[in-house]
Formats: structure tokens, sequence, C-alpha cells
């Protein structure tokens, strides 16, 4: 059953419940398989980083850290394309091989309305969704004229300021939606910025920046969307959204990105009661790209004659079309759909003298498939039933290197059974594969031979709500074949292996204004077979998130507590490391002033805690110091303002 409650930012971790609590500003409704998060636009004003909304507001999703900006995330241990981040509906991949730009990185969160999160394999609709899905829904336009201004500012230089108008009629409705944003070089708990790192690790002279002048990016985006309402049974949307980062610096590895430009184009039609055999008939196609080239210009190597400045220039783009029919059916409801796609990877490295080699050879991955899904509830039960027929190619221009061709069928059943209104256990078991991306074939020299991985799931577990009280938890157990594996110097390998963990989350309602949260996060992966060291790389240890809220009249104060044990059970073979433990805490107060302006105070890391959330897994290009990848530590104490006007 979905259920309704109101909380800050810090305590939108996952609640399920009967009824709706009257604390408006921030929205979070969940079903047992998902979680979906509202308002991000309003509420996620500190920073315009998605990936740490997400790791803030998730237990089970951790933050990898990057940089200041465009980080990425890790999903009950699965990253990168083991996971599926759509934006509108739409795919977008990142162009760099070294994860600069994740998909996370391309939607600001004051673009975006809210977030569902479907942990495990039960998705049939897109193509790759392996051990977890996340949907960003964008703004809507209203009907009527509103908007906001909203100016931030925060330690280490910040600055931020963004704008959104919409407005329309009966027939048309539009939206607008800009922002600006910059920030020096942060500094940790110890007051180190990106280069005194640098100099404190060890880093090679060559690697480290000519100067700590030197800012840590720079970005803007602007979103437009457009709905036109045929008539009252059909309507189309398209839209438009634009990221531009230009100089953002990424002190752990060779590299920076000069600049990093995406585009995405969506269009949807949706047709209801067109009669006996579609309840729903909906068509979606998108269109996205991405212009990512990356260089040493910043770093002191750039102006050794025998390093020349060398820029690795990197391009992504994928289009697809979804057509979708939804009927009524034995007093079910059944989804019938068509979906295709083609993503295009490709890259030249260039040095000063304009001489340019590959370092991607051109590649296509096509993808053609069918899919249904049965929803039905037999008394107390609901069971849900789907399946997916995957055909895919892939075509490399090298002559040199080996097309490929994959088929797999993927399917799921899921199970809810409401014990009584408020208690409810649930099962679900399902298989789903992802093929290799161009970089695990053809990156630079090699030619892998890789089979898709292929995850087979099992997931239990429990909701109870005891008059204030909630509590969800949840079991999976995740068997991966042919699991896609870095063992270094980019050299990819099939491996088995298994992931499994729980997760217990809910909240208490303390009384009409406190309001505390929590959730627990804990996954262990092995490594099936002889290996030097069993423990598989990128899991993050035992994480744990409360949270506070006191809401009166027209305030709030939230007091966050962010807490992770140890990372003591780590890949050593892949170059991963042995992290401390940490225990973070935040805090933010938010006032309406009057009608129209709210005023947001707050402060990250309270404690001004050095700490590095982020392990070395040998997938991404690390600049190597005493024989150990280079760490890079996350923001010490930081704070922040921000004023918002809404009309």
């Amino acid at each position: 059953m979905k259920k309704i409650i109101s909380l800050s930012m810090a305590c939108t971790l996952s609640l399920l419940a009967s009824e709706t609590i009257d604390l408006p500003t921030l929205e979070v409704s969940e079903k047992v398989n998902k979680k979906v998060v509202n308002n991000i636009s309003s509420e996620q004003i500190k920073s315009a980083d998605l990936a740490e909304t997400l790791a803030k507001k998730v237990p089970s999703i951790s933050l990898v850290r990057r940089s200041g900006i465009a980080n990425d995330i890790i999903l009950r241990g699965a990253k990168k394309d083991n996971i599926n981040v759509l934006i509108d509906d739409s795919k977008i991949y990142g162009a760099c091989p070294n994860r600069m730009d994740p998909a996370t990185s391309h939607v600001l969160t004051n673009n975006i309305e809210s977030v569902e999160v479907i942990e495990g394999p039960y998705d049939i609709e897109n193509f790759g969704t392996l051990s977890g899905l996340v949907k960003v829904k964008t703004k809507q336009p209203s009907e009527k004229l509103t908007g906001d201004i909203n100016l931030g500012v925060g330690s280490y230089g910040y600055k931020k300021g963004s704008f959104t108008v919409s407005g329309g009629n009966e027939h048309i409705k539009l939206l607008l939606s800009a922002s600006k944003e910059e920030s020096d070089q942060y500094k940790d708990g110890n007051g180190n910025d990106f280069l005194d790192q640098q100099i404190e690790k060890n880093v090679p002279n060559a690697n480290r920046y000519k100067s700590e002048d030197i800012e840590a990016y720079e970005k803007e985006t602007i979103l437009t969307k457009a709905i036109f309402n045929i008539d009252d049974s059909s309507e189309i949307t398209v839209s438009y959204t634009a990221n531009r980062s230009d100089n953002v610096l990424y002190p752990n590895t060779p590299m920076d990105a000069d600049y990093d430009d995406s585009d995405i184009y969506t269009f949807d039609y949706t047709k209801r009661n067109l009669g006996e055999y579609s309840k729903e008939l909906n068509l979606e196609y998108y269109y996205s790209k991405v212009d990512h080239p990356m260089s040493i210009r910043l770093r002191n190597n750039a102006n050794n004659i025998m390093h020349p400045n060398n820029t690795n220039h990197m391009k992504s783009s994928i289009w697809g079309a979804k057509l979708k029919n939804k009927l009524d059916i034995a007093n079910g409801e059944l989804l019938v759909g068509l979906d295709t796609s083609t993503r295009n990877w490709r890259g030249r490295m260039i040095d000063d003298n304009g001489a340019y080699s590959t370092s991607l050879s051109s590649t296509d991955t096509r993808n053609i498939a069918m899919f249904s899904s049965y929803k039905k509830t037999f008394g107390a039960l609901d069971l849900e039933v789907g399946a997916r027929y995957d055909d895919t190619e892939i075509d490399v221009t090298d002559s040199a290197k080996t097309d490929r061709d994959y088929n797999e069928l993927n399917g799921h059943i899921f199970s809810i059974y409401n014990l009584d209104k408020d208690t409810k256990i649930f099962a679900g078991i399902g298989k789903s594969s992802r093929v290799p991306d161009a970089r695990e074939l053809y990156y630079g020299s090699t030619n892998h031979d890789l089979e898709a991985t292929k995850n087979y799931e099992i997931d239990l577990g429990f909701e109870k709500t005891i008059g204030d009280f909630n509590v969800k938890s949840k079991l999976f157990y995740s068997k991966l074949d042919d699991y896609i594996y870095n063992m270094g110097a980019g050299n990819f390998e099939n491996i088995d292996a298994k992931i499994y963990g729980a997760s217990v989350n809910g909240y208490y309602l303390l009384n009409d204004e406190f309001i505390l949260d929590y959730g627990l996060a804990y996954q262990r992966g092995k490594k099936d077979g002889n290996y030097a060291d069993k423990d598989l790389a990128e899991i993050p240890p035992l994480k744990m998130n409360l949270s506070l809220t006191y809401q009166k009249d027209v305030s709030k104060f939230t007091t966050e507590l962010a807490a992770v044990d140890n990372w003591n059970e780590y890949d050593s073979t892949a170059s991963e490391q042995e992290l401390d433990g940490y225990a973070v805490v935040n805090m933010k107060y938010d006032r309406e002033l009057n009608k129209n302006f709210n005023l947001t105070l707050g402060v990250d890391n309270l404690f001004d805690k050095t700490y590095a959330s982020t392990n070395t897994y040998q997938d991404i290009k690390y600049i190597p110091t005493a024989g150990e990848q280079t760490l890079i530590n996350d923001p010490g104490r930081y704070f922040y303002v921000n004023l918002k006007y809404t009309f």
C-alpha cells in the first residue's frame, strides 16, 4: 500500500504507511519494492549533485566521491552499467571511460521533481537493468503562472543562482528552468584543498596541479518542457535538457575534464481509453549525447616537453524508442511493449601538434526487445509477473576487433501478502542481464571476449506499522554469473560472484512536531572460485542514517547523523585498501520569512571530520603512490545559506 509522509531533506530514508501526515514540505512515497522521493528541487539547495542527495536519502545508496561535483553512486553493491539510470524515461551514458561523467551528473537537483529507486531485477521495460533502477523525473509545467528564484552561497567559494518559471492554459503548459554554479576546491577536515591533498599523499609532482588557485568546477544547466493537451484522453510532452560543465577537477586521477557537455531530447505521446484492448497507449522517443574531452593541461606535466598535453576526447550518444500498451484482462492489468535503442561510443587521443590516435573505436550497441507484465490481486495477495527478451548486436568499426551478439530472456515474479492493513510480507525472485559495454570490450587495443552478466536474485521482507512506529526489513541474495570484473590494466574478465545483504528502515512519530527516521543497510560481496582475495570490490560497509526533524509553524530544524563502519572487507588484489569508519553530523534550518521568501541555513560535517567515503577499485585509473591508489578525502565543515523567492 502506498504511504505518504512529509519529511525534511535528511529524513527521507524510506517510509511506508496507510495515512497522510501533515508536515508539508517534502513527500516520500514508497511501496515495498521502490522508494520515491519528491520535491527534490525545493529541498536540495545545498548542492546540485544528485549523487550526494541520493546517498543522504537512501541507506542502500553510497556515494562514489570523485570531485566536488559529478559524483557517482553504488546501489546495494552495484555500480556503473550494473544499475540503470533514466532521466524522464530517457537514457544517457557518460562518455568518460574513467567515470568522470556518470548518468547522475547530467541532471541537477534544481531541475528534479522526484527520484524513484527500485532495488533488484524487477524492471522489464528498460534494457540492461541488472541490479537496480533509478528513475529521475524533472519538473513538470503547471497551468497556473508560477516560479521561483534561488540564490545560494557556501563554503569554499560556492555560488549558485537558479530560476524556474511555468505557466499555460488548458491546451498547453510550458516550463523553463536554468541554473549556474561554481566552486573553488573544497578542503577536507585537515584544511587541505585538492593540491594540499596531492602533496600530503605524495602524488608525483608531474601529476599535481600547477596552482591551488584553480576553480573546482563551473556548471550551467537549462531545462525546457512543454505539455500539449490534445483532448481529455491524450497528450504530448516534449523536453530538452542541457548541461554544460567546465574545468571539473579530479585530483586523484591523471586527467581533468576540460568540459562536459550533454543534451537530452525527449518526446512522449499518451492516448487513453482507446477501447477494449487499450486502456493506455504510450509512445516514447529520446536522444541524448555527451561531449567530454579530458586533459592534463592543469597539471605540472603539461609544461614538460616529454609529456605533451594530450587530450582524450570522448563522445557518447544514444537514441531509443518504446511502445507500450496497457489493458485490463481477467480482473488484472496486462502490459505489452516493444523497446529499441542504439548507443554509440567513440574516442580519440589528440596531442599538442594535432596528431591523434584512436582511444576507443566507434562502437554501436543495438538492442531490440519485447516485454510484458501482468498484475493481479487474489484476495490478500498482490502478484506481478514480468518477462523480457533482448536481442543485442555490438558492432565495432575496427576490423581487427570482433563484433558481438547477445540474446537473453529475463523475468521476475514479485508478490505481496497483506496480513492486515498494517502488516505485509513480500518476496521476489528474478533473473536479469546486461551486455558488456564498448570500453570493457574494445578500449585501447583490447578485444575481450566477454559474456553478458546474469543476475539471479531473491528478495524477502516484511513491513509493519504499530501506531506511530514503522519498520520495514529486507533481505536479498544475488548470484552473478559471468560478472564483468576489472582484473587490472583494463583487463576485464567474466567471473562468478554473489552479493547478499539486508536493510532495516522506518520512522517514529514522537509527537506532532518531532519525527525520527532511521535506516540501516549492509551488504557483502564474494567471488566464487580460486582467488587470492575472495572479497568483491566496491561493496560498501555497514551504513546507518538517523535523522530528527522538528517542525512548528513556519520553521523547521533538522539534525542528521550518517555513520559508516570500517571498510575492512575489500579486494586488495583489485587495488582497494582499508578505510576507517566515520560519523558525520549535518544540521539545517528552514524558515518562511513571508508568503514569498524562504531562508535556509545549514552546515554539513559539523565537527569537521576527516574521512574518505570512496575506495580505490582499479576500474578507475587512479594516480598510484607508494604502491597504493591515491585516496581523496571528502569535504570538511561546510556552511551554506540559500534565499528563495516564490511567486
